[in-house]
């Protein structure tokens, strides 16, 4: 999907894939939304807001209230793309923001992967 396409997408429209990635490895929305919160700085209000009203990609980053500054320790790849190399700065979010829900199928430990 090319980036401009990707951008255009509503929150809510990855956010079941997210869930269900997860789930199936046995960890929970709690969690999901933990990340979405660490990696954005929205409140749990803010995204549910954002989900509810289907806010697309590009604005859900865009409005973010403090983009985590640790995020930039996110480093690997995500469907074989370096996510620190990625250029554009919305898709480099969305980038983070899948390797960190891999991260947490792949089990690792909340305090890992939210770079504490």
């Amino acid at each position: 999907m090319a980036p401009h396409r990707i951008f255009s997408v509503s929150v809510a429209g990855v956010y079941p894939a997210y869930l269900a990635k997860a789930e199936r490895k046995g960890r929970t929305k709690a969690e999901v939304d933990e990340i979405i919160r660490w990696l954005t700085g929205h409140s749990q209000a803010s995204l549910d807001d954002h989900l509810a009203k289907g806010t697309n990609l590009q604005d859900f980053f865009a409005q973010a209230p403090a983009l985590n500054p640790a995020r930039l320790m996110i480093t690997g790849t995500v469907c074989g793309v370096r996510v620190e190399e990625v250029e554009d700065p919305t898709m480099r979010e969305i980038r983070y923001l899948d390797k960190l829900i891999d991260e947490l199928a792949k089990g690792k430990p909340m305090e890992k992967i939210l770079r504490r």
